[in-house]
Order: C-alpha cells, then sequence, then structure tokens
C-alpha cells in the first residue's frame, strides 16, 4: 500500500481519534535529508508524527512491533510497513550500528529519518538520558538534527495497554539544530555525546517532561526487578 495512499486511508481516523496538533511544522525543510529527534511515550509516536508531517519520514521500529497478532499489532503493523518504517531486529551483536547505517544511508539519500535519542518508551512519561546514535548520525551526515516532542500519545496507547483509547495529540516541532566545529572537531565519542545532549536539552525544551539523567533502560531493568508488570510489557 503507497505511502499517500496509506495516509489517506488511515488519516481520518487517525485524526479523528487523536485529535492531533501540530506546532512548528516550519522547521521541516520542504526537501533534502535531517534528522527528526523525539522523546519516546507510546508505540503510536512512530504513527502519529509522520502523519503530520508532509513529507514522508522514517523510523527504525523494533522487528516485534512488525509481527504481533493482536488485532491492533496487526493495525499497527500494516501502517508500519505502509509507510515505510524501518525494521530493526534489536538481538543482533551489530543491530544498532547496522540500523545507524541504514539511517545514514537515508539521511544521505535525502530523506527525513527519525530517531528516539532514549532508545526505548519512557516508562514513566518522564524524558530519560540520550543515547549517543543521534550524535553519531549528525556528524557523519553534515544534516541538522530538529527537535520533537510528542505529548499525549501515552494517554491513547500507554505502555503495557493493548487497546488504545481517544485522547488529544499535540506534536511540537524545535527549530534545527546545527554543530559547530568545536563540537564536531573533538574526540569522536566526546562529540557524539555533546551533540547528543544538546538534542535532549532542546526536546526537554519543547515538551516540559523532567529529565533523568539515566538511560530508559536502566530504569526498565530496576522496575523489572522489583517486580513490576510495567515494565515487563516494554
Amino acid at each position: 500500500m503507497p505511502y499517500q495512499f496509506s495516509r489517506a486511508v488511515a488519516g481520518p481516523f487517525l485524526r479523528a481519534f487523536g485529535r492531533p496538533r501540530i506546532t512548528g511544522a516550519e522547521h521541516v525543510p520542504a526537501s533534502g535529508g535531517a534528522i527528526l529527534a523525539s522523546n519516546h511515550l507510546s508505540i503510536v509516536d512512530s504513527i502519529y508524527l509522520p502523519l503530520m508531517l508532509a513529507r514522508p519520514v522514517t523510523f527504525a521500529a523494533k522487528s516485534e512491533y512488525f509481527t504481533g497478532t493482536k488485532p491492533i499489532e496487526r493495525i499497527t503493523a500494516a501502517y508500519l510497513r505502509a509507510t515505510n518504517q524501518l525494521s530493526v531486529d534489536r538481538t543482533g551483536p551489530r543491530a544498532a550500528q547496522d540500523m545507524l547505517q541504514a539511517a545514514l544511508d537515508r539521511l544521505l539519500a535525502g530523506e527525513l529519518f527519525g530517531i528516539y535519542p532514549e532508545g526505548t518508551r519512557s516508562p514513566d512519561g518522564r524524558l530519560y538520558r540520550g543515547r549517543i546514535g543521534v550524535g553519531w548520525l549528525a556528524i557523519n551526515s553534515g544534516l541538522p538534527v530538529i527537535p520533537v516532542a510528542m505529548k499525549g500519545t501515552d494517554h491513547v496507547l500507554p505502555p503495557g495497554r493493548i487497546i488504545p483509547r481517544p485522547s488529544r495529540i499535540r506534536v511540537s516541532v524545535g527549530e534545527p539544530l546545527t554543530f559547530g566545529p568545536s563540537v564536531l572537531k573533538g574526540p569522536g565519542a566526546k562529540a557524539r555525546r555533546a551533540v547528543t545532549d544538546e538534542v535532549m536539552r532542546a526536546i526537554q525544551a519543547l515538551s516540559g517532561q523532567e529529565y533523568v539523567p539515566v538511560y530508559a533502560s536502566t530504569r526498565k531493568e530496576e522496575l523489572a526487578a522489583s517486580g513490576s508488570t510495567k515494565a515487563a510489557s516494554q
């Protein structure tokens, strides 16, 4: 199902269900590659952000999103495939680097690529420390990073829930971030961390979320160890 057709078919339902509104869409370039870096509250982030933009945008989605058997999972998988989202197997030893390379190839081809720097959905609605993959993409592509804040998607489909509920969604797009020689010419790991931290500050300014200076995956491990059923569903 072609991208525009899938949007035309699913768009009216998605708009009625989530009543989405977007601000700052003018910050997304009309052509050429750019990195969209967003917070991550729900699986439907990868549905509503592409829906609200005029240009196609690809996200890397874990392969499990494409293989679920429950009705909502089948619908989600069909939409992700139709909108050309990138399926990523996170179990291989080179999974992260292979995903970044595939993303870089798309960026250099002039496409928009979306990434969740937190690496996984927030377990509690707070904003967690960013993984440095977004820094790697920015440095290796030379392209701007556009911060994005998703709001309300965790009310539509919070982690652990299988049946969505109507709620209002807001998408805030910030001004593009570019990085000067003082950052980009530093040591590789230090430069990637500096870029990533600046991106996370921009996302937080848009989202208003409380920032937690640890990785979301670490927090989920803590929740799992404490026996939280919510953590087990991420």
